[in-house]
């Protein structure tokens, strides 16, 4: 994954109102801004703005339902986030192991 891709998806993440957004959608499915507004106490306008940063770090994706806009998270979306705490998290794992091995010899 390209650096640019997870420093999207990390920045679009910083907001919590866009972490409760994936929330809702990883928990309830596709939702329109209209009914993410209203869960999250916001402005439609609002939610739409949230929405599109999401949509543009490749979190979500718009679908056109007749007059709606169906927001849902995108397959893999956050997988440049988890690869690269996955790497951090197999760095530290490495870095104790060492730390215990030489504090037990």
């Amino acid at each position: 994954m390209s650096a640019a891709r997870t420093d999207r998806v990390f920045s679009a993440l910083a907001d919590p109102n866009r972490r409760r957004i994936v929330e809702h959608l990883a928990g309830a499915g596709p939702a329109t801004a209209t009914t993410l507004a209203a869960r999250l106490g916001v402005s439609r306008q609002g939610a739409a703005k949230h929405l599109s940063s999401l949509s543009e770090a490749g979190i979500v994706s718009p679908s056109r339902q007749g007059r709606e806009v169906l927001y849902e998270l995108r397959d893999q979306g956050l997988a440049p986030g988890v690869d690269w705490l996955g790497r951090i998290d197999g760095e530290w794992e490495r870095r104790l192991g060492s730390l215990k091995r030489h504090l037990d010899g």
